[in-house]
């Protein structure tokens, strides 16, 4: 194992060495214009004449979106990678899964994700061979981590083989990616269909709680980064579409999309880093709740003040703020019904249990407040702990009051009642 905590030392110091090699390039290749047309120029993500004119009117130069672009963004997210890799190997080293998951987040991070190292690519063959070459590393890397994880078996049987294709099937995807770009394409997003798959099946037929937990962690990182990135993208396009993009909307757009990448380290830090994992839970039940609720209340807005505008300028002939006062006003008031609503609905379809022992207890306890029979209090509580926590058996320790002690000399000064569950009910409860 100490073997391969040198060649991480090595690799960092490779990938960081290269990363801040390239941004001297990096940086004078999106600083010069592009005069080749719009179309190309955005595939290349250089600036055009018509981008440089509209950082002048907003007092900004094309060497500022060069660096925050092709320099500054890269460089963030790189350094979250490494610096999320960094911790889990000075941490968990020992484990192998956790030491992988380092070697992983290092290369696909530093070079595969947003590297300025490619700026090197165009500077002589033995560059351009070393930083695919770590590209390469960095996508098959990524790939098998989510065969693997979370425990470091290939599981189900069938990931190896979709291992070893992923080996040769990334050679053109890094090295010569115009080869059949249309190939290409749908082959990766199979694999990505794959990864999913495999981890679906781990967590309902072989992982462990804790590794549930992991897992949970993990993919709700790596789901948001996808959702946060096709969200923006579509945005971006519908916006462009609209010739109402701009320079300054490019450069949010690509602050929301690095933030979105970003995502996937800390998942996978937080999987691996914590021991208790249950918060997880709590973060995807209020992202599934806000989530819907600002696409509900987006979709209210917008279609109130379009129904409201189209029926005012009918009646009046003319537009009227108030559309948006009015559908301003609706969203308020159906903003904690709506989110209620949301919240009672996501509890029942994916926290069924949860929501069934919440309202187990609930009911109990609004019962206990009248219940005044011991034996059938007793008897009470046994039931909602067989709800609710379903163990194989329960015990209810009872403590006699110090005065009936010194009455009766004899009796016990506590008292100790087994409430268990009938023997043909303990092998139906864990």
């Amino acid at each position: 194992m100490s073997f391969f905590r040198v060649v991480w030392v090595v690799l960092a110091v490779v990938v960081l060495g290269l990363d801040v090699a390239g941004i001297p390039a990096t940086y004078e290749y999106h600083a010069s214009l592009c005069t080749r047309g719009a179309e190309v120029c955005a595939q290349e993500d250089r600036i055009t004449p018509q981008d440089a004119r509209e950082l002048r009117e907003v007092g900004l130069s094309p060497g500022f979106l060069a660096a925050y672009f092709g320099v500054g963004l890269p460089m963030l997210v790189t350094l979250v990678f490494v610096a999320v890799s960094a911790v889990i190997f000075v941490r968990r080293s020992e484990d192998r899964m956790a030491l992988f998951a380092a070697f992983m987040l290092l290369v696909f991070g530093g070079a595969a994700v947003s590297g300025t190292m490619h700026g090197l690519a165009d500077t002589g063959f033995a560059l351009w061979f070393l930083v695919s070459l770590l590209d390469y590393a960095g996508q098959v890397s990524f790939v098998i981590f989510f065969y693997l994880f979370p425990n470091g078996r290939f599981v189900p049987r069938w990931t190896r083989p979709l291992a070893a294709s992923w080996l040769v099937f990334a050679v053109p995807f890094v090295f010569f990616p115009e080869w059949a770009p249309d190939l290409i394409g749908a082959l990766f997003f199979a694999f990505i269909g794959s990864l999913v798959a495999a981890q679906t099946y781990r967590y309902r037929r072989v992982s462990t709680i804790t590794e549930r937990q992991q897992t949970k962690w993990v993919v709700f990182g790596l789901a948001a980064a996808l959702v946060g990135f096709l969200v923006v993208l579509a945005l971006g396009l519908f916006m462009q579409s609209a010739g109402r993009v701009g320079v300054v909307g490019q450069m949010l757009l690509g602050m929301a999309i690095y933030g979105f990448i970003l995502l996937i380290p800390l998942g996978i830090g937080m999987a691996i880093l914590r021991s208790r994992l249950y918060d997880i839970d709590v973060v995807i039940n209020r992202t599934l709740v806000y989530g819907l609720l600002t696409a509900a209340l987006v979709l209210i807005y917008f279609g109130g003040v379009a129904l409201l505008q189209g029926t005012l300028r009918g009646l009046t002939g003319q537009e009227s703020t108030l559309a948006v006062v009015a559908s301003t006003l609706a969203v308020a008031a159906l903003f904690n019904p709506l989110r209620r609503r949301i919240q009672t609905t996501i509890d029942r379809r994916f926290y069924r249990s949860k929501y069934d022992a919440q309202k187990t207890l609930e009911a109990f306890s609004r019962r206990l407040r009248d219940e005044l029979d011991l034996a059938s209090l007793s008897t009470e509580l046994r039931d909602v702990v067989g709800d609710t926590v379903q163990p194989e058996h329960v015990s209810l320790w009872l403590r006699e009051p110090a005065g009936d002690d010194a009455r009766n000399p004899s009796r016990p000064a506590s008292g100790y009642a087994e409430v268990g569950a009938p023997e043909s009910e303990r092998g139906e409860q864990r």
